[in-house]
This record gives structure tokens, sequence and C-alpha cells, in this order.
């Protein structure tokens, strides 16, 4: 048996890491995973991560699995804080098999 959950990917610059993994926490999330990117394109430019000494610019990918129901106070807190930095906020559908993991 599958279950019907959302899986929120959220692509943020690394400064602001530890104040999105809180966001999540704080609004319910139950786990998430995060992984550094290794480069990428767009607005026209390509960046790689490491080019910049301080590593301000490297970018951090936050996959999460949740139900429907936390998904418009996490969208509205990871706005927030995407409004200040560089982000990307994505959401798709997904099916689970262990319901009582998410």
């Amino acid at each position: 048996m599958m279950f019907a959950k959302k899986r929120l990917e959220l692509i943020i610059e690394s400064p602001a890491f530890k104040r999105a993994c809180r966001v999540l926490e704080d609004a319910g999330v139950s786990g998430y995973t995060a992984l550094p990117c290794m480069g990428g394109y767009g607005a026209g430019k390509r960046w790689q991560r490491g080019t910049d000494l301080s590593a301000t610019r490297d970018m951090i990918v936050i996959i999460s699995i949740l139900d429907e129901d936390l998904l418009p106070k996490v969208i509205e807190q990871v706005n927030n804080l995407i409004g200040a930095h560089i982000g990307i906020i994505s959401v798709s559908d997904v099916e689970v098999i262990r319901d009582d993991k998410f």
C-alpha cells in the first residue's frame, strides 16, 4: 500500500541553510535531507561550487517529504526566508511505502 505525500525541495544559499532547517523543524516537518549543490545554470549564468573563497554563494538542496496539511505553513515560512536570499522552492506529489515515517 502506498501513501500520498508532498515532496518539498528547497535550493538555497548556504548562509541560510541553518535558518531553513529551523523553519522546517518549527513547522512540524518530521525530517529532511540536505545535499551540497555542485553547480548549475540559471538567469543566464553558470555557477560552480567553491568558486567563492568564502563559500557564501554555495548552494544547498534540502529535500523533505511531508503531509499536505503542513505544506501551506512551510511554504509561507520558507518563502519569507528566501525573500532575502537566492532560492528556489518546488513541490511535487509523491507516494511512500512507510506512512509512519512522515
